[in-house]
């Protein structure tokens, strides 16, 4: 059985993922996808901490709650 997430994008990441290639896009939302799978990686649910997660060449912030996560911010180098 698989257990539906919740995923919110702030705006700016929603701005950000606009502008990005169609490869780092797909690289960005493929580390959207990681985080989502590794809850050991997540901060503490529901706090006001954040954590960092990289893929080879982006990175995502993000915060936890029970129920999925909240992306606040992305990179990409590519």
């Amino acid at each position: 059985m698989c257990e539906a997430v919740r995923v919110d994008l702030a705006v700016r990441v929603e701005d950000a993922l606009d502008e990005l290639p169609d490869a780092g896009r797909r690289e960005v939302l493929g580390t959207i996808a990681t985080v989502l799978v590794r809850r050991d990686v997540w901060p503490t649910l529901g706090s006001w901490e954040a954590a960092v997660w990289f893929g080879r060449r982006c990175w995502v912030v993000f915060a936890a709650y029970p129920d999925g996560i909240d992306v606040l911010d992305l990179g990409w180098a590519g």
